[in-house]
């Protein structure tokens, strides 16, 4: 008798309500201390996640939640969208993490995650520059505003992530040698 995958399993599904409530709640913290911009704290748990779960639920949760994020709190705005743009952006960016991930469980984090965080600022730069053409905004300043605030939250993130990802490892390392011994 054959079993049927879920999307989603228990676990999945368990690890992406957490990091989509981080992912809901830092940004809250980090805007009351104005600090919401600068360190983008949605993309921490979003883009960590991508280490924890296979690729599709965690696209799947980075995509959805600036989303919600922006219907609940209006952080990100829909207008601009910024909204659409971060969860186009962090569903790719998690998507890719957790594809490298699934394909070569023992890659270095940063490895991983130094390229995918360039893809996802090189995509959103460019995402921002077209929206900022079609809806009359000054495309040149505003990308470079976009390109030059993001900074910190990309150290940040190297700085925080790695760390975390690791904390997955073990686990990980032990379903891919249990997979080699099936």
């Amino acid at each position: 008798m054959a079993v049927k995958r879920r999307f989603f399993s228990r676990r999945e599904l368990a690890t992406c309500g957490l990091f989509g409530a981080a992912g809901l709640l830092l940004p809250v913290l980090f805007h009351a201390l104005h600090l919401g911009h600068i360190f983008m704290p949605m993309y921490l748990p979003l883009v960590a996640l991508g280490y924890f779960v296979s690729p599709g639920p965690a696209a799947l949760t980075a995509f959805v939640v600036p989303l919600l994020s922006g219907v609940v709190t209006g952080m990100p705005p829909f207008y601009p969208p910024v909204a659409v743009l971060m969860a186009v952006e962090l569903a790719i960016m998690a998507g890719l993490i957790a594809l490298i991930y699934r394909l070569r469980p023992t890659t270095n984090e940063w490895l991983t995650l130094v390229p995918v965080l360039l893809i996802g600022r090189i995509l959103y730069v460019g995402m921002v520059y077209l929206v900022s053409m079609f809806i009359h905004l000054p495309a040149p300043f505003v990308t470079g505003v976009s390109f030059i605030s993001g900074w910190p939250g990309l150290i940040l993130m190297l700085a925080a992530i790695p760390p975390l990802a690791r904390m997955a490892r073990p686990k990980r390392e032990q379903n891919q040698s249990h997979r080699e011994h099936s």
